[in-house]
This record gives C-alpha cells, sequence and structure tokens, in this order.
C-alpha cells in the first residue's frame, strides 16, 4: 500500500485515525494468514508496520502544530 507522506499530511485528525485504524486491522489480518501460512509475501507486514509508523509521524506532527496554534 506503502502510503505518500504528502497524502498523509492533507489529511485531518479524524482521517488519520481512521486510516491507522485500517492499517492496524490489516496487519492483524497478515500476521493471521502469516501464521497460517497462507501469506504469499511475507513483505506486506513490514510495509504495513512501515505505513503505520509513517502515519504516526504525522499524527505527532500534526498534534505539535495543533498545539502551537492554540498557544499563539
Amino acid at each position: 500500500m506503502a502510503l505518500d507522506l504528502k497524502e498523509l499530511r492533507q489529511l485531518t485528525g479524524p482521517e488519520l485515525a481512521d486510516k491507522e485504524k485500517q492499517l492496524v486491522q490489516e496487519l492483524f489480518n497478515l500476521r493471521f494468514q502469516f501464521g497460517t501460512g497462507r501469506l504469499d509475501n511475507p513483505m506486506q507486514i513490514r510495509k504495513t508496520k512501515r505505513d503505520i509508523a509513517r502515519l504516526k509521524t504525522v499524527m505527532t506532527e500534526v498534534a505539535k502544530k495543533e498545539a502551537k496554534a492554540k498557544g499563539l
């Protein structure tokens, strides 16, 4: 799926949270498939983990910007 940072930065806070829920669910499904031996490409797990990390980084950036804007 490989998320693009430019696209992520255009999303709002609730949209980012929804996207995070989707990715965590996808990671769960991939791990389940891996455990049962049905996963064709195990690299999908790594890509999904990285997408989640990328998303959380953007969420932190957005939260910091909002906090800074409220402080001014």
